[in-house]
């Protein structure tokens, strides 16, 4: 009775968290209309431009130590590394953004770890990329057709994948699972999208199945307050303080698919309690 009474208490808390950021919808959508009246044109511009310059300086390095290092660096981690600095280059030099890691993270992840996180905006790869450790990210195709942006992942060892593509998706997860097999470490929002109201989205299999298939650890992540960095329906940057905070890992030894749907949960829940811990320090 316990664990039935504790799971429809979290069911019940959701739900009222759905009601609530629907209430709030048309003041976020006035309070997004009144950033957009605002401005920050020319910050856009050059928080932009930023990113265009180091995506497209490390693309070229990238370039040049490609043939150099394929033979030695079979896991593409300087060439990952490389490209995730740009990101952070550029994070650095925008005036609007604040984007930093809280807390303590290891500065080595041990091999083949599967990082999952919960998906706020499309900068959130930006603060993620502060992490001490590469990564290969899996993410939509059409990020791949973004000059510098698109080519820097491929040659960085990322995964695209088309959505909505049952052939891409196997496809995807098999080279996850190769990555893995050689030590390489993966990031995937297991919600699969950004969410639209805030509140986390249902998860879905991919990357617990992989975890257990790989016997991959599971690494939960949290991040808060990128979601005012472009805000939805807006191309302009806004002034945002987002954070970014680490887990524990979850190990999948001895489990069998069978233990899917409690792994889905557990890092749920870990998740959620990481986005609480930094909403309660951020408002300190």
């Amino acid at each position: 009775m316990g664990k039935k009474d504790s799971s429809k208490s979290n069911q019940r808390e959701r739900t009222e968290e759905k009601v609530e950021k629907k209430k709030e919808g048309p003041k976020k959508q006035e309070g997004e209309k009144r950033t957009e009246k605002k401005g920050y044109t020319l910050e856009s511009i050059w928080g932009f431009s930023l990113f265009g310059l180091f995506f497209a300086i490390s693309f070229v390095i990238q370039l040049v130590l490609f043939p150099f290092l394929y033979f030695v660096d079979k896991r593409r981690d300087l060439l990952g590394r490389i490209f995730r600095g740009a990101a952070v280059n550029a994070v650095k030099l925008n005036p609007l953004w604040d984007f930093k890691i809280q807390g303590e993270v290891p500065s080595k992840l041990p091999e083949a770890t599967i990082c999952v996180s919960n998906h706020l905006s499309i900068a959130d790869p930006a603060i993620i990329s502060h992490l001490p450790w590469e990564m290969k990210w899996l993410s939509k195709a059409s990020v791949g057709y973004i000059p510098f942006v698109g080519w820097g992942m491929v040659v960085a060892g990322d995964i695209l994948v088309k959505r909505g593509n049952k052939d891409s998706a196997k496809m995807a997860m098999k080279k996850c699972a190769e990555w893995l097999k050689v030590g390489a470490n993966v990031m995937i929002f297991p919600e699969g999208t950004r969410t639209r109201d805030g509140v986390l989205g249902e998860f879905k299999d991919g990357a617990f199945r992989l975890a257990i298939e790989t016997q991959s650890d599971i690494l939960p992540l949290a991040i808060l307050g990128t979601e005012k960095a472009i805000p939805v329906r807006s191309w302009k940057m806004a002034p945002s303080v987002g954070r970014v905070t680490v887990g524990k890992p979850i190990s999948t030894k001895g489990m069998t698919i069978k233990d899917l749907e409690n792994l889905k949960k557990t890092s749920r829940e870990q998740i959620e309690e990481l986005y609480q811990q930094l909403q309660r320090t951020t408002q300190q």
